[in-house]
């Protein structure tokens, strides 16, 4: 079994925090804004496999620092050879697949713009956003002639419909806050100084609920999304890959 003490201080680039079973964690780097680095994504596998291990997590809130959820990467991180990119793959994969091994509900508080990170928060079963937060997703196709393969597919089909998620991922195309909500991105847009709050109550909620009522309806309701996550995730790395190599 594990438990919150073995990995509370572990991470360099996550903070987190629990009070009732109500677990919070805050992805930042060197105390800011979080940023997209080796170490960061290397740290999410295991971060977010200790946080399913540990039946201590009732619900889960996931935030960032400042103004950005995700719009900064370390991209010399992410280049290499074999190796590099065998475990670059891996952890890509791990990092999806993890978030969604989470039995308690997760609810993500997105405090800005999502550009440059896998969107991992988007299968959280509540997603909250600030007013001043952007969706998009330029690092792959648009901006570094990438394959869109590491799940992001997989997500933005399931969020915008296939047809859309095309458009999305081919055109480099940003939503905003209002856009996001209007399209079923987010279920809720806040002011930033009002988003962690609300987090809160919706946890709160949740949390009155039976602890087996709560795992057993995250199983249900990610069902669908880790199978497709199983069907699809492995494939697009590996094309992104091998178009990466052979570019």
């Amino acid at each position: 079994m594990v438990v919150l003490d073995s990995y509370r201080d572990k991470y360099e680039n996550a903070r987190l925090e629990r009070r009732d079973g109500i677990l919070q964690i805050q992805l930042h780097s060197r105390g800011g804004e979080f940023c997209n680095s080796a170490t960061a994504h290397t740290e999410l596998v295991d971060l977010f496999s200790n946080v399913a291990a540990d039946h201590g997590n009732r619900v889960v809130i996931l935030t960032g620092t400042g103004d950005s959820f995700g719009d900064k990467i370390e991209a010399a991180a992410f280049g290499g050879d074999g190796d590099d990119v065998a475990r670059v793959h891996y952890e890509g994969r791990k990092i999806m697949e993890n978030v969604l091994a989470v039995e308690a509900p997760m609810i993500a508080a997105i405090n800005g713009p999502m550009t440059m990170l896998p969107p991992f928060a988007l299968t959280c079963d509540i997603t909250l956003c600030s007013d001043n937060a952007t969706f998009s997703d330029v690092v792959h196709f648009k901006m570094n002639n990438v394959v869109p393969g590491d799940g992001v597919q997989t997500v933005w089909e399931e969020l915008l419909g296939v047809n859309r998620a095309r458009y999305f991922l081919l055109t480099g195309q940003e939503l905003d806050a209002e856009a996001a909500l209007t399209l079923g991105v987010v279920n809720e847009v806040l002011p930033r100084e009002q988003l962690l709050a609300r987090a809160w109550e919706l946890a709160e909620d949740l949390n009155t609920r039976a602890h087996r009522i709560l795992r057993y309806s995250r199983l249900v309701l990610t069902d669908r999304y880790r199978r497709a996550m199983r069907d699809s995730a492995a494939f697009g790395y590996g094309i992104q890959w091998l178009g990466l190599k052979t570019g």
